[in-house]
């Protein structure tokens, strides 16, 4: 059999965009090794590359694909022709904007497909509008989805809670899968029927359901009754949903690391085992003055080391979204640094995370809840203290450490911009680090190194990702997964 080949079709963000990327060398590289027949039925990968809507981003992009085709790795980038952005969509409500501008290369990708000859098409979970014009070529569509399985199971199921009288604005919202998640924690974007953004993510509940398959960057054991509840049809009436996919996680934890003289994982040399509070707060994550005081105030009445990675506010000219460089000057409260010197690092850009957390001085991570900061926690079995910032954090900080169990809940004032009071913070970190003292802490504890396991060996041959990968490959290769028309019921 001729190889088959699979192209994915990111959103640019970072996050996205690698995580897709990995996910490709993922279905290079896994499985079939002991096939005789391997050389003759192997999968080839292209990347559609869009460009993103800003310089910066741009730039950003530019510099990571430069670094996986330059790897040898086998991955191929194919650059689809610009179009302009949306001039009518606010870019600030990020979900409609995302979905708006991928719909805008549906021609583009089905023209791609046909030049590429290509088997299958992957795409980003913001990309459900190219859809149709995959299904005129017949061209079996899988959808990659980058968070939780309980993100999944809120969009599947919001276009039937759409229609129904108790939605995402009463008490609590039913996920399948799940306890009653609080109202407080569905993402913003969900709560608002009258925004743009709730509007799209309807949409994409719909669309999810006319995909051949699902590949979530997720783990069995980590979210066993959400992906049970997903896969049984529990969430859209009369209706099962495509075949599952979790293969996680998919984080990139075999590249170079970012420098062996990094100065933040030099200090962390000199610290005792799992002694150190690591805060970091992703790559659009940044603190004013207010927060920035309370960040310092908890830490330094808690009494243990820290490494915090500090950012500052986005710059004023130019519309960027991404934070700046600290002024640790004008963030931090006088005399600060100088009382807690012998025992803490604050930085004012960004730190190589991935080697961070791999450090045997991390003891906790307080973190945003990005999905895949997160997954690189569990990796390293670091527990973690969630202080969720936007898109759909709040319902992973939820997850974490209502379903999980591998995290130390804190009270975020979403009223305030999602402020945390410094009692709060040195509280929840008194109780991750107070070595046992704490009921809560010990069993954070205990489930962050038991999901370490978890993570590890799902990956492993045998392991449950490396099954879902497989079948993933074998359906690809095989053309099991048939085209169907748009809206019918998906055949199983």
């Amino acid at each position: 059999m001729a190889s088959a080949h699979v192209l994915l079709l990111p959103e640019p963000g970072s996050g996205h965009l690698m995580s897709l990327i990995e996910a490709g060398k993922r279905l290079l590289g896994h499985g079939g090794d002991d096939d005789d027949d391997y050389e003759h039925r192997a999968l080839t990968v292209t990347v559609l590359i869009i460009r993103p809507a800003t310089a910066e981003s741009a730039s950003e992009v530019d510099s990571h694909v430069k670094r996986v085709a330059a790897s040898g790795l086998g991955v191929r980038f194919h650059h689809l022709p610009a179009v302009d952005p949306p001039n009518d969509c606010d870019p600030r409500n990020v979900q409609e904007f995302k979905s708006r501008y991928m719909q805008l290369y549906a021609a583009h990708v089905k023209a791609a497909a046909a030049e590429l000859d290509a088997a299958a098409l992957v795409i980003d979970f913001f990309a459900t509008g190219v859809i149709d014009a995959a299904r005129e070529l017949a061209l079996p569509t899988y959808v990659y989805f980058t968070s939780t399985a309980a993100l999944l199971a809120l969009t599947l199921r919001l276009p039937a809670l759409h229609e129904e009288e108790s939605s995402a604005d009463g008490s609590t919202v039913h996920v399948p899968g799940m306890p009653p998640v609080p109202a407080g924690s569905v993402p913003g974007f969900l709560g608002d029927k009258g925004s743009p953004n709730y509007a799209w993510f309807v949409y994409h509940g719909r669309r999810f359901m006319d995909a051949d398959g699902i590949i979530i960057n997720t783990v069995d054991g980590l979210e066993p009754g959400l992906l049970h509840a997903i896969a049984d049809g529990q969430c859209v009436p009369g209706r099962r949903a495509p075949r599952l996919y979790p293969i996680g996680p998919v984080i990139d934890l075999g590249g170079a690391k970012e420098s062996e003289e990094h100065y933040c994982v030099k200090w962390l040399d000199a610290q005792p085992p799992a002694s150190v509070v690591f805060l970091c707060f992703g790559s659009m994550g940044w603190f004013d003055v207010a927060k920035a005081h309370e960040v310092a105030a908890g830490l330094e009445r808690s009494g243990h080391r820290f490494l915090w990675t500090l950012r500052g506010p986005p710059a004023a000219a130019g519309g960027s979204l991404h934070p700046t460089d600290a002024d640790l000057d004008e963030l931090l409260p006088e005399g600060f640094l100088e009382r807690t010197k012998e025992r803490g690092l604050v930085w004012p850009r960004r730190t190589p995370q991935k080697e961070i957390l791999a450090h045997a001085a991390i003891g906790c991570f307080v973190t945003h809840c990005g999905w895949n900061s997160t997954l690189e926690s569990l990796w390293h079995g670091v527990p973690l203290v969630p202080w969720p910032l936007y898109a759909e954090q709040h319902l992973n900080a939820f997850e974490l450490v209502s379903v999980v169990g591998v995290a130390v809940a804190m009270e975020v004032d979403r009223e305030r911009n999602n402020f945390v009071e410094a009692a709060e913070l040195e509280r929840a970190v008194r109780c991750l680090m107070g070595g046992g003292a704490e009921e809560e802490g010990r069993k954070a504890r205990e489930k962050a190194a038991e999901m370490k396991t978890v993570c590890r060996n799902a990956v492993e041959v045998g392991g449950s990702s490396y099954a879902a990968l497989q079948r993933l490959r074998d359906a690809v290769r095989s053309g099991a997964a048939c085209s169907r028309t748009t809206g019918r019921l998906p055949e199983k």
